[in-house]
């Protein structure tokens, strides 16, 4: 009888640390989940973005011929930035063109029968937009990382997070030495 309810405890115990194990695990991939929502919420943004930049451009180059430098670095850098995969690629690519729409934004004030354009002003107002949009995506992403991140480095879903192959995520935060400084621009 002693066997008995010795191996009626620990089987109980064995059933205890496996529900927890599986409702642990369960926890974890509903937040890796979130956080892929949330980088795609991301992705749909700037696909927008990119879809806007190449009409800024031609508008712009109707009335700045000696910007040919500036236009020529935003779709470069939107190029790299729509290839790049993953947000460390995104990252590093989104922190490009977002100085070189700056710059963009700079060197137009300088036109100011573009800044009277109807075309342009309908397309900096959706710029600002969908600016505003990707900066909403991207603090719903961050966090959901901070979340994911915090719940698979506590003791023990460590563990379980360790067995199954989930690792921290990085957060999609741009350059800020770059996003602080002013815009230089040279002629």
């Amino acid at each position: 009888m002693d066997t008995t309810i010795l191996l009626l405890v620990i089987a109980g115990i064995i059933a205890i640390i496996g529900l927890w194990a599986i409702s642990t695990y369960n926890g974890l991939a509903r937040l890796y989940v979130l956080t892929e929502e949330a980088w795609s919420s991301i992705d749909i943004q700037l696909k927008r973005r990119y879809d806007l930049i190449p009409n800024l451009v031609a508008v712009v180059k109707q009335y700045s011929i000696h910007e040919q430098s500036v236009l020529e670095n935003i779709t470069k850098f939107r190029a790299q930035s729509m290839n790049a995969t993953g947000p460390e690629g995104k990252v590093a690519a989104e922190g490009q063109l977002a100085g070189a729409l700056k710059t963009l934004f700079a060197v137009t004030e300088n036109y100011p029968q573009l800044h009277a354009n109807t075309n342009f002003l309908a397309l900096q107002k959706d710029l600002g937009a969908i600016e505003h949009e990707i900066q909403l995506s991207r603090r719903y992403y961050n966090g959901t990382i901070r979340n994911y991140n915090g719940a698979i480095i506590v003791f023990p879903a460590s563990l379980i997070a360790g067995m199954t192959g989930m690792h921290k995520k990085p957060y999609f935060e741009l350059d800020n030495s770059e996003e602080r400084q002013n815009v230089k621009i040279q002629f």
